[in-house]
């Protein structure tokens, strides 16, 4: 239960930041749906999806799976708005992905300055332990969010650019997996727990604890 207080705000505040940016780099790209609709916004409660950002998530932290997943309400964007329709959909599929990872670092400066605050103000350890226990969370969630989203199947993140690696004549049918995209997700989650991220993700937190030392 402690872990869950720690983890589900880290998580939620994660994946708000992802969905406004894709909502917002759709804006720049000449969409305003998102705008439009209120999606613009880092107030959590128009992108709280209560089974994604809540019921999973939570389920996932109280058990001893070590996998926490969870997603908010996807920004609506209408790509016959871009300007570009290819370039338009690409920046906007990897602005969420490139979010977390800039959210990872920031976390691991985080977790940098509660070090210096166990130096400086030993006397509140309770505190700097609290806020280093959940930057180290921000760190992994935000490059765990990265890596899922970046799995080409649709409807994540990654799919939308590797759709245009295919021919036509794939592209199209790919795209169209719609739903059993989902299906063979949750498949991949309770059948093996996405075991094949946990190499590129031990590899990225440990250069970000890298970091972290050097600030420290």
């Amino acid at each position: 239960m402690e872990n869950l207080l720690i983890v589900l705000p880290v998580l939620v505040f994660s994946i708000v930041l992802h969905e406004v940016a894709h909502g917002w780099v759709a804006y720049k790209q000449g969409d305003a749906t998102a705008a439009m609709l209120g999606r613009l916004t880092l107030n959590p409660v128009p992108h709280i999806d209560p089974v994604g950002s809540l019921l999973l998530p939570a389920m996932l932290a109280l058990t001893s799976t070590g996998m926490i997943l969870g997603w908010a309400k996807p920004v609506p964007v209408n790509p016959r708005n871009f300007r570009n329709y290819k370039r338009g959909d690409i920046l906007v599929s990897l602005a969420g992905v490139a979010v977390n990872f800039l959210l990872a670092f920031a976390f691991a400066i985080i977790w940098a300055a509660s070090e210096w605050g166990f130096r400086l103000a030993p006397d509140m350890a309770g505190i700097w332990e609290g806020v280093a226990k959940m930057a180290e969370y921000g760190v992994f969630i935000n490059f765990a969010l990265m890596l899922f989203n970046l799995i080409p199947i649709p409807p994540l993140d990654g799919s939308h650019v590797f759709a245009y690696l295919l021919p036509p004549r794939l592209a199209v049918p790919y795209r169209q997996l719609g739903m059993r995209g989902m299906m063979v997700l949750f498949l991949l989650l309770f059948l093996g727990g996405f075991r094949f991220l946990a190499w590129p993700l031990g590899l990225l937190y440990g250069v970000a604890v890298q970091f972290r030392d050097l600030l420290v």
